[in-house]
């Protein structure tokens, strides 16, 4: 069993969407715990709405290749389109931060949010 803890956004219908796919999470994987979610002015691109942040602690028996498609997938069912605009506004984005215990995503090293979000379930005594 791999464990993998993911990075949640969004900044289109922000908390109907992350249910979304918390609950779709729970349903294709083992979702173990997630974050207290964070609002969060954009990066790269400022003029959208204010993005919801937050992380999930899964457990699932994917290697990382077919779990980050399966992310992408879910994506795609929950309406995310992807344009040219690499910060633009979304229904939903995830990403794999860390897997077993390896930080894998550099976004956690200089977003203060995403860090903060993955250490909230670190801190709750889940090892990753």
């Amino acid at each position: 069993m791999n464990r993998v803890l993911i990075g949640i956004g969004s900044n289109i219908d922000p908390y109907r969407h992350i249910e979304r796919a918390l609950d779709s999470l729970a349903q294709e994987h083992r979702l173990i715990r997630s974050s207290s979610l964070i609002v969060t002015a954009p990066i790269g691109f400022a003029a959208q709405p204010d993005f919801v942040n937050g992380a999930a602690l899964i457990e699932t028996d994917l290697d990382i290749d077919r779990f980050t498609g399966a992310l992408k997938a879910l994506e795609r069912r929950l309406g995310r389109v992807k344009t040219e605009n690499n910060y633009g506004p979304r229904t939903i984005d995830l990403d794999v931060v860390v897997w077993n215990g390896t930080v894998v995503d550099d976004d956690y090293y200089t977003r203060d949010f995403l860090r903060k979000a993955i250490d909230e379930i670190r801190e709750a005594g889940d090892s990753v």
